[in-house]
């Protein structure tokens, strides 16, 4: 598969072209140049999927294949590697990354056109695009952190992409620093690791097949990570997951995920749907086998994280009104269920990952591709809707179904993906995640179920406010709302079939045992799983998620809301604090300026400038003041050095005597 290579190559080319020459283009060529580059590889990835799929298994078990590595950095034993390593998730991720971004590029022709910057948008998506397939394609920890940093650099250049606005350049700033404030953790935790296993290997005990002329890995020292396993590799793995929490906004570090929405829409969909927020969840599922050997026990800290973080943003998206903003806090929520999905997989008895132990590391995966799909087209719907009336609020919409049937259609079946009813995609991955949830703990079981109930309020909450409800023909007097052109719409289309189409099969092979679904080519052994539903969850999560959808269209489907309205009366304080996503930016506005600023970077600060460079100073000072003081002493006056010498003769002398 050398041709892989291209992959990475054929963005990063588009990136450079359009950078540098790209002002010399017309808007139409550079959008062809970016658009055409990301066809061949999606081309490229659904091949290398298709290859890698097909090909023969080794005691049933697909080989990880290496088709390129050399070493970059020499450094003794401890190297740093770079190349293309291709398993059954870094394939999987090739198809999610290459074909959201696919659809985002094509739909920016419609969305951005006109834009000033347009050049610039689309070598910032190039880049955005190679930084994540090279993250997924990380042969080793060092060079998965080395794309990951770029993916956050070209996050920060996307989402401050309208430059002149204080928000975005404010949200832009935000974004950046919390999220490398995170990733000093995954570094440190790089260095830990590295340090007592003499290694930057996924794995102590690859099992590769390593392309011709491919340096070899040196494996790590097993000896030294057996000895630190009880205590150094369970901290070094915490403090990635912390860089990967921050990438993939969990609480609390969620807070730059929201304000992201400052960027273009397409943006907004690239980041949530297939990219920056998924790197967390690929960290935690790419060193999964590291976990479960050295730091089983710490994976506690993952599930009750994203246990905490899907309840808290799915309660906030209950109150917002700012279309986006809710599926940035849906968002949050889902990519919370992909953590408990993975944190919920240990092995069974005698350490044996069997059909049911192993379902939450297959469920969480799933989630992550079925869920790129329908958030991307709710992202790109929610644009076309922007599109046509020129706002992100809710107030200012309603009764759109009559102007955008496509946007409301495709709307439609990803509120009902997001919601797990059955025949559409969400239902077949987040209904294995809360079967997985069960068989770790009831009490996760539940919480989350409630969670997916909330899930699926709040999405029809924020359908009904679109397209049903009372039209705002004030707001629509001057612009009538309209579909969207071709080159919008053609995306959402085929999102949502894919989203439709992957949701039939895999509802019926899970209730019916047929094979060559999502478990057959990605599970924590390797080994084909097949899915089977647990009838009696799935029912029940059906039944629930129907319930609150009911809940949800009794009470916003009208043309007023007199329940809703009666609701925020009764409680308006608990309305504003989650309105206020429960004032966790005036926490972290608090904790940053008053106690860190004030408390600690002040007096550090002070020490510094007095103490240190003080004390710098000082010596200095005294070099120089002693330097002056004998400069007169080297004269040149021969006369002056004769008497000096007498002078010091003399005094030695006498000093000799009186001894």
């Amino acid at each position: 598969m050398e041709y892989t290579i291209f992959i990475l190559l054929l963005p990063l080319f588009s990136f450079l072209l359009l950078g540098l020459a790209g002002m010399k283009m017309s808007h139409k060529v550079a959008g062809l140049i970016g658009t055409c580059s990301l066809g061949v590889v999606t081309f490229l990835s659904y091949l290398t999927a298709f290859q890698y799929f097909s090909a023969e298994r080794v005691d049933g078990i697909y080989q990880t294949i290496v088709p390129y590595n050399f070493t970059w950095l020499p450094l003794g034993r401890l190297h740093f590697d770079l190349g293309i390593l291709l398993d059954p998730i870094s394939v999987v991720m090739l198809i999610v990354i290459s074909t959201v971004s696919l659809m985002v590029h094509i739909y920016s022709f419609g969305y951005m056109h006109g834009e000033k910057g347009f050049q610039r948008y689309y070598a910032f998506l190039s880049l955005f695009t190679m930084s994540m397939l090279g993250l997924v394609l990380a042969t080793n920890i060092f060079q998965m952190y080395m794309f990951w940093e770029l993916v956050g650099v070209s996050s920060y250049l996307l989402i401050g992409f309208y430059y002149p606005l204080k928000a975005a350049v404010a949200a832009s700033k935000k974004a950046f620093i919390v999220t490398r404030f995170a990733d000093m953790f995954f570094l440190v935790g790089i260095l830990i690791f590295g340090f007592y296993t003499e290694s930057f290997s996924f794995s102590f005990v690859p099992n590769l097949v390593m392309g011709e002329g491919t340096t070899p890995f040196i494996a790590g020292n097993v000896a030294k990570a057996m000895a630190a396993g009880g205590f150094i590799l369970p901290t070094a793995l915490v403090l990635m997951f912390i860089g990967g929490a921050g990438k993939s906004a969990m609480f609390p570090l969620h807070i730059w995920l929201p304000d992201a929405m400052e960027g273009p829409t397409p943006v907004s969909a690239l980041i949530h749907a297939a990219t920056m927020v998924v790197a967390g969840v690929f960290q935690i599922a790419r060193m999964f086998p590291l976990w479960i050997q050295y730091a089983p026990e710490a994976m506690s800290i993952v599930v009750w994280v994203g246990v905490f973080t899907a309840f808290y943003a799915a309660t906030v998206a209950c109150a917002q009104t700012d279309i986006k903003r809710v599926l940035a806090f849906s968002t949050i929520s889902q990519i919370a269920f992909m953590m408990v999905a993975l944190g919920v997989c240990l092995p069974g008895h005698e350490g044996v990952f069997d059909n049911h132990t192993q379902l939450g590391y297959m469920a969480g995966m799933f989630h992550l591709f079925t869920h790129a799909m329908f958030k991307a087209c709710l992202f790109l719907c929610a644009g076309c809707i922007i599109h046509a009336v020129h706002s992100n609020e809710m107030a200012l919409m309603g009764g759109l179904r009559k102007y955008m049937p496509i946007t409301h259609a495709t709307f439609l079946i990803s509120c009902l993906a997001i919601a797990g009813i059955p025949f559409f995609s969400g239902f077949s991955s987040k209904d294995e995640i809360i079967t997985a949830c069960f068989q770790y703990s009831p009490v996760v079981g539940w919480i989350m179920t409630g969670i997916a109930a909330m899930t699926a309020f709040y999405m029809f909450r924020l359908y009904y406010g679109i397209f049903w409800g009372t039209e705002n023909k004030e707001a629509h007097e001057h612009h009538t709302p309209h579909e969207a052109p071709l080159s919008m719409t053609v995306p959402l289309i085929v999102l949502s079939a894919i989203t439709l189409g992957v949701g039939i099969y895999s509802t019926l092979a899970g209730f019916l045992g047929w094979g060559g679904s999502f478990g057959s080519f990605v599970s924590a052994t390797g080994e084909d799983y097949t899915i089977h539903f647990d009838t009696q969850i799935a029912l029940t999560s059906t039944v629930i998620a129907i319930i609150s959808i009911c809940l949800a269209t009794y009470i916003y489907k009208g043309e007023s809301q007199p329940i809703a309205d009666r609701l925020y009366k009764t409680f308006p304080k608990l309305h504003r604090a989650a309105y206020k996503r429960f004032y966790q930016d005036e926490i972290w506005q608090f904790v940053t300026h008053k106690i860190i600023f004030r408390c600690i970077s002040k007096p550090v600060a002070w020490l510094d400038r007095h103490v240190i460079d003080g004390t710098f100073n000082f010596m200095a000072w005294g070099a120089n003041e002693g330097g002056e003081s004998i400069r007169p002493w080297q004269s040149g006056d021969v006369r002056q050095y004769a008497v000096w010498f007498l002078t010091g003769t003399v005094a030695l002398s006498l000093f000799l005597l009186a001894l």
